[in-house]
């Protein structure tokens, strides 16, 4: 994969314009939906500037240990491993991350979880959160920043993952109000501990299903966070049987899901007989993505 010209007399002619519309156009090529987005953010990682520089360095020509660097990452994204992984962050809520193979990628479609709790806590203080399966911490930091007096719990069955959660906590400042624990769901937690708020994006998908992923997921992001028995429910089974003992009466539980499952965990809640005023909110792009619940007084 040449990143520079065979002809001599233009070899110093990849300026920063030129290599984000040749990474563009081989990126199209080769399946992916946003080719330019990928291009610029993977250029600025090289140049280690924010993104929107590159717009006054358009004429300015790359170094060779640039033009090899570059030439690596496009490479690597064309054998499909993610963007984020690359550069090693991800943007989530207005807030950057810290990624590594260890988490699954935030994704837009789980900030639909953040928004729903900082709506379930609106006019409320001083209240615990438990955030289970936190992966790169992306929830309950975000949690954290936007609500400064809460008590944030945030749980992984990763030690890996953890270390990554930790890190990101550390990095916005909110590490000394994030309690990290290792293990299984709820199985780290105290007998008697109470939670005002249960919020979750858990594994939700069928292991017959992981073929059919997306490349760069099925082949990198991390199947411990993504798969959960044979119809994809196992976790939020567990997850929801457990919850009426854990949340305080009156306290909610939110949950992401595939849109497919929205049925499947509606009857699930309804027949624990633990939660009242289920409600289905959809992400972004509108699928139903989020479910909500609150437990019986």
């Amino acid at each position: 994969m040449p990143l520079q010209p065979t002809d001599s007399a233009t070899e110093n002619t990849w300026t920063v314009g030129k290599i984000i519309d040749w990474t563009t156009s081989h990126l199209r090529k080769h399946g992916s939906d946003t080719p330019r987005l990928e291009a610029e953010i993977l250029l600025a990682h090289v140049r280690t500037c924010p993104r929107i520089q590159l717009y006054v360095q358009y004429n300015e020509l790359l170094s060779d240990d640039e033009r090899t660097a570059m030439r690596d990452l496009v490479r690597r994204r064309v054998q499909f491993e993610p963007v984020a992984y690359l550069v090693g962050h991800r943007e989530f809520f207005g807030l950057d991350f810290r990624i590594s193979p260890a988490v699954l990628i935030p994704r837009p479609e789980t900030e639909t979880l953040v928004l729903e709790v900082l709506t379930a806590t609106k006019s409320k203080s001083g209240l615990r959160i438990l955030d289970v399966g936190t992966g790169s911490g992306c929830i309950a930091i975000a949690v954290a920043v936007n609500l400064s007096d809460a008590a944030v719990t945030a749980i992984d069955i990763s030690p890996p993952a953890l270390e990554v959660a930790r890190a990101n906590a550390n990095l916005r400042g909110v590490a000394d109000r994030i309690r990290f624990l290792e293990g299984d769901l709820y199985a780290p937690l105290s007998d008697g501990e109470r939670f005002d708020i249960i919020v979750s994006n858990p594994p939700y998908v069928a292991e017959c299903e992981l073929e059919t992923l997306p490349d760069d997921v099925r082949r990198h992001e991390p199947t411990l966070a993504l798969l959960s028995g044979p119809s994809g429910l196992d976790a939020i089974t567990r997850l929801i049987a457990g919850a009426g003992g854990i949340l305080v009466p009156g306290g909610v539980f939110l949950i992401e899901i595939a849109s497919e499952q929205v049925e499947s965990v509606h009857s699930l809640l309804e027949r624990s007989e633990v939660f009242a005023e289920i409600r289905t909110i959809k992400d972004p792009f509108g699928k139903e993505r989020v479910i909500t619940a609150r437990r019986l007084l």
